[in-house]
């Protein structure tokens, strides 16, 4: 069995890949501070995009989705904005949080999925 963190790091990558195809541009991955841990961030278009990735083999654990709780986005959210002043990015960049979820082979790519 692998660990946790090697499988997330494969699914991210894959994750990353799909995003590509769409469109987006990867800035970064696995972006860590103090705040806690952003897995992609992005551009689509003129947005700023923080990425969460959610794998699941299946449903036995519930939707890899419904694992980005309140706790979770806020944590993204304050490592999103310690993300934005590290960088020096203009408080006018329009951004927004989006989930991928990938459940087995099946990729969903959840846009603007919570706020803040």
């Amino acid at each position: 069995m692998q660990n946790k963190r090697k499988t997330g790091a494969e699914y991210e990558e894959k994750a990353a890949a799909w995003l590509e195809k769409q469109g987006m541009r990867i800035l970064e991955r696995n972006y860590r501070c103090r705040q806690g841990e952003i897995d992609l961030i992005a551009m689509d278009g003129r947005y700023l995009v923080f990425v969460e990735v959610k794998y699941r083999k299946d449903l036995q654990s519930g939707h890899p989705a419904e694992a980005v709780d309140v706790k979770k986005q806020k944590k993204i959210a304050r490592s999103a904005m310690y993300y934005c002043m590290e960088r020096k990015i203009s408080q006018d960049q329009p951004y927004r949080f989006d989930v991928v979820s990938i459940l087995g082979d099946e990729t969903e790519h959840i846009k603007d999925a919570f706020g803040i």
